[in-house]
């Protein structure tokens, strides 16, 4: 017999909420403009051959709870089959309540498959095999089939500077109607830690720009052939995953030294590490003016704090934690020396400590232009803030510091094509608390002011980010 655990109401908990959901936000396409999806998979329109594949394969979320609930590493990432992969997830979901995966597993379910069942060990074959079954003989549960489903308009991937972006090409000229835009990643292009590994990556960055890179203005030069290329592709966005912002005082003369030694094998002190980042954070963000796009940042993480599980299964497995990084000065630093040079873009600030909402939320009202609205932006709750808690937090931090009316809304960050209904998550948390204050008699909800609460919920749905990034 089905539950109502997931019912249209879901989360909304007055009248008002539920009004604003079901009648401004609900049907509204979505766009996810940041995602880590594989762009081959939507190319080939990928058949995934069971529900672990889509949902526990890469799902570092769900990894990190099995574990906790002592579930083997052969269940996660290692050699375990599909059904004892899904079987001991199944085995962990009732030891999840209050936890996000509690309610992204039966939205999942709920809304890509119809399936009103709990997930627990007394239901999980017959989920899995009504999963299966649909995965294996609806075309509509491919790649692109949920896709259709969730009426995603536009998705934005992660991408290196050297990525060939083929199967953005692939997925272009085959007419499909979701847009699959790149977004430009050049970490690699100052990371500059292993002198090594950053001469292999120049090296390939030579091949794909066809620029002789022997000095660093010979890298630059060779990193604006490749964005003239990502822009040929439609991409509109650039974003860095950093540990902290960098704003060290250099000079060209130190940077070219820099460049050359740590080119030239010989590994760097901290110091010019940090010098050298501070270049081209400032390099990449003069790239992006001229561009006219968006640069993102996501700042905060410490990764791969387990040395032993990362010489075993590698990155991006469940091993990173919120770090403590006193980075505020740096930031203001950073976005003052392009400002300075009237060389801002837009910006978006996504922090993982949830200490710093207040922080990032008077940040950037300390460089809004007086012309784009919402031009810096604070970044939705991201990676261990992407759940109904942290997006009240991060929510309310902007209402109370800057202008939640522009802000652009939410986005996966997922490798997942069943992550789709985090944005309808989020729009029902937006919802609610705007229900909230208007049943507290905290906003007025009639004539005027009415349609304008109304068009803040559908623009934060989904208008905000389509003009923003002029998709």
């Amino acid at each position: 017999m089905a539950n109502s655990f997931i019912h249209p109401d879901f989360i909304l908990t007055n009248e008002t909420a539920r009004k604003l959901y079901h009648e401004q936000a609900e049907n509204l396409p979505i766009i996810d403009y940041h995602c880590h999806l594989n762009p081959k998979m939507v190319a080939d329109d990928h058949k995934f051959k069971s529900i672990t594949e889509i949902w526990l394969g890469g799902d570092h979320y769900k990894w990190r709870a099995m574990r906790s609930n002592g579930v083997a590493e052969e269940y996660c990432t290692g050699n375990a089959s599909d059904w004892e992969k899904f079987q001991k997830w199944a085995e962990t979901v009732p030891y999840t309540f209050r936890n996000p995966l509690y309610h992204w597993t039966h939205l999942e379910l709920k809304t890509a498959f119809g399936i009103d069942k709990l997930l627990n060990p007394n239901t999980a074959r017959e989920i899995f095999d009504e999963c299966n079954d649909k995965l294996q003989n609806d075309p509509n549960f491919t790649a692109r089939g949920l896709m259709r489903r969730y009426k995603v308009e536009t998705v934005c991937t992660t991408d290196d500077p050297i990525d060939s972006l083929e199967y953005h090409k692939q997925v272009r000229e085959s007419g499909f109607e979701s847009k699959v835009l790149p977004t430009w990643r050049p970490d690699k292009a100052m990371a500059v830690e292993s002198a090594s590994e950053f001469r292999k990556y120049v090296e390939k960055l030579s091949e794909v720009s066809g620029v002789n890179i022997s000095n660093f203005s010979d890298m630059i030069d060779a990193l604006k052939k490749r964005q003239d290329f990502f822009e040929s592709m439609g991409c509109k966005l650039s974003d860095h995953g950093l540990e902290e912002f960098y704003a060290e005082d250099y000079t060209d003369a130190e940077i070219n030294a820099i460049f050359n030694k740590v080119y030239g094998g010989t590994e760097l002190s901290q110091e010019e590490v940090a010098k050298f980042k501070s270049c081209m954070l400032v390099v990449f963000g003069e790239m992006d003016y001229y561009k006219g796009w968006t640069q993102q940042f996501h700042y905060g993480a410490i990764r791969n704090n387990n040395t032993k599980m990362f010489k075993l299964v590698g990155a991006d497995t469940g091993f990173d934690s919120i770090g403590e990084f006193n980075t505020a000065k740096a930031c203001a630093k950073f976005l003052d020396r392009l400002n300075s040079k009237d060389k801002l873009t837009k910006t978006i600030l996504y922090n993982l400590n949830p200490c710093a909402n207040e922080v990032l939320a008077t940040m950037i009202g300390n460089f809004q232009d007086g012309v784009t609205p919402g031009k810096i932006q604070l970044g939705s709750g991201w990676w261990f803030l992407d759940q109904k808690d942290g997006m009240q937090k991060q929510m309310n931090a902007l209402s109370v510091l800057g202008l939640l009316s522009r802000f652009v809304g939410m986005l996966t960050d997922s490798r997942s094509f069943l992550s789709y209904p985090r944005h309808e998550y989020f729009r029902r948390t937006l919802c609610n608390l705007l229900g909230q204050d208007i049943e507290n008699g905290e906003v007025p909800y009639s004539g005027y002011e009415a349609e304008r609460v109304n068009q803040m919920v559908r623009d934060i749905s989904y208008y905000n980010a389509k003009n923003y990034f002029n998709f």
